[in-house]
């Protein structure tokens, strides 16, 4: 992965592709969907975008289409080859029409690209499920009339659950239909795999959407949760997949954020032997909380929404204005009987699970930092796990940490994130001044380079909160606390570099152009 520097710079790969013997050159971001890159190849050969297809290089090995693949040299393309799929039916076909005509009805309505891009988003993941992940549609009939009603109430002019003002806040438009059971690609994990989930150092890049998806099904079914709380195993991955949907392709904010926390917190449980020492509800809470904590992020923050008094800073008065947005959806998803794994829960049971993962997202503010460290500071001496005062102060450290946890892992894996972070927060400073809007040093990429954006987050905010948490577990000093210190000491190294270059820099441009050594 490149680095970003303060110019926004978004590292590109360069593929090269053979199909009947015609070279082909491709070129994109690295922070495309699998999905889109796959489009994007098929489109570049002369083959439909729809078409199912697979690479393979010299030595007839398949190449995974995705971000993290491998780049190759002009003299050694990939082949593209095609596979023979299923045809899409006439159901089918009449459903893309209608979802087009949806398409073409927001544009004429909106006039907005923003909006143009949603539906095509939106278009593309509907085929995903159609023709990539084989759901079958049981009741397409149902769909075409709930396609009609919304193209309907759009061409009246029904805006009402559609906001223009701002438009990073409108409400996701889902468009829900009832599936037989709900089948992403079964990944066997391999018993490396297993062991590698459980540590810090898991490498979050190399992983597809779907192995994610299936990643997290069995962190359920390892830590006992499914048989605790007697989870519908195809309810848990029809929930997944709902989760998965309702994460934004920001930069940063993103399903695979959701991955990291939640298996960081994973790691966290096994690492800290949290499974002797909390009950299963609490570890319910933990993982729901990390797996829910940012869903639906529009990609701006909370000081933006409150600045630019958006819909969700009215709602909210201001007050954690994103978190309480992601509650909020985390609940709407599991209010929908196909997506609700607690169902078989007691009401009483629920009630607590449902305030724990309130209370844990709404935690991840990191403008109640301060305050939630220094709540659990004082108990850490005489803690007790029999305490529940002290057993929530602690999951909202854990929370805290797993939420900020990228520099704990290896350079290789934890360096993209932070040009993820910086391109969202360029986004979002962009906009703040096209609008007239306060900006934030911190974010403006005419101030922030990726040593200065590091060291200060580091040092004062890493590092006292893990070292807090080290005092009750000493077993993350090697792990966890001893990684950010070396990432703090790289950081610096690269900032004295900096310096240097710049001090040079400036001798260099006060040299008079016409002066010559004698």
């Amino acid at each position: 992965m490149g680095s970003a520097s303060s110019s926004g710079y978004v590292p590109k790969v360069i593929i090269y592709l053979q199909k009947d013997s015609v070279p082909h050159k491709v070129m994109f971001s690295r922070h495309c969907r699998p999905s889109d890159i796959k489009e994007l190849l098929c489109t570049t050969v002369g083959l439909s975008r729809n078409s199912l297809i697979m690479l393979m290089d010299q030595n007839n090995a398949i190449i995974s289409i995705d971000p993290t693949m491998p780049t190759n040299a002009p003299s050694s393309p990939y082949r593209v080859v095609p596979l023979s799929g299923r045809q899409l039916t006439e159901e089918d076909d009449l459903l893309q029409n209608v979802l087009g005509q949806v398409a073409d009805q927001f544009s004429r309505i909106f006039k907005v690209n923003d909006l143009k891009t949603e539906i095509a988003c939106r278009l593309a993941a509907l085929e995903k499920r159609v023709e990539l992940e084989g759901l079958k549609m049981v009741e397409i009939e149902k769909c075409k009339n709930d396609l009609k009603t919304l193209k309907d109430e759009l061409s009246l002019g029904n805006r009402s659950s559609i906001s223009c003002k701002h438009a990073i806040m409108e409400e996701p438009i889902k468009l829900t239909v009832q599936r037989d059971v709900p089948k992403y690609p079964k990944y066997t994990l391999s018993q490396e795999t297993i062991e590698a989930l459980k540590k810090p150092t898991f490498d979050v890049w190399h992983w597809e959407y779907n192995e994610m998806l299936s990643c997290l099904e069995y962190m359920y079914h390892d830590l006992g949760l499914v048989h605790e709380f007697n989870m519908n195993p195809i309810i848990l991955k029809r929930w997944l997949l709902s989760i998965q949907e309702n994460y934004r392709n920001n930069p940063f904010h993103n399903f695979r954020h959701c991955f990291c926390v939640t298996q960081m917190m994973y790691g966290m449980i096994h690492l800290c032997n949290l499974q002797e020492k909390l009950s299963l509800t609490d570890l319910v809470i933990l993982m729901t909380g990390a797996i829910c904590h940012d869903l639906d992020h529009p990609g701006y923050n909370n000081a933006y929404q409150v600045n630019a008094r958006t819909e969700l800073a009215v709602r909210y008065n201001d007050i954690s204005p994103l978190e309480n947005h992601h509650c909020a959806v985390a609940f709407q998803i599991l209010s929908q009987p196909e997506c609700n794994i607690f169902a078989n829960v007691d009401p009483e049971i629920f009630k607590r699970i449902r305030q724990g993962i309130i209370t844990l997202i709404l935690a991840t503010d990191m403008a109640r930092h301060g305050e939630i460290l220094d709540t659990f500071k004082p108990k850490v001496a005489t803690f007790d796990f029999l305490n529940e005062e002290h057993i929530i102060s602690l999951k909202m450290l854990l929370i805290k940490c797993c939420d900020i946890s990228n520099e704990v892992r290896p350079t290789e894996v934890a360096d993209p994130w932070v040009d993820c972070l910086l391109e969202e927060y360029f986004t979002q400073s962009d906009r703040e001044k096209s609008e007239g809007l306060p900006v934030a040093p911190f974010m403006d990429r005419d101030k922030v380079t990726k040593p200065t954006a590091q060291i200060g987050f580091i040092k004062f905010v890493l590092i006292p909160t893990f070292e807090t948490l080290m005092k009750l577990f000493p077993q993350i000093e090697e792990a966890m606390v001893q990684p950010l210190r070396d990432s703090r000491d790289r950081y610096e190294e690269l900032k004295q570099i900096d310096d240097a270059m710049n001090e040079l820099r400036k001798k260099t441009e006060n040299i008079p152009l016409g002066w010559k050594k004698k």
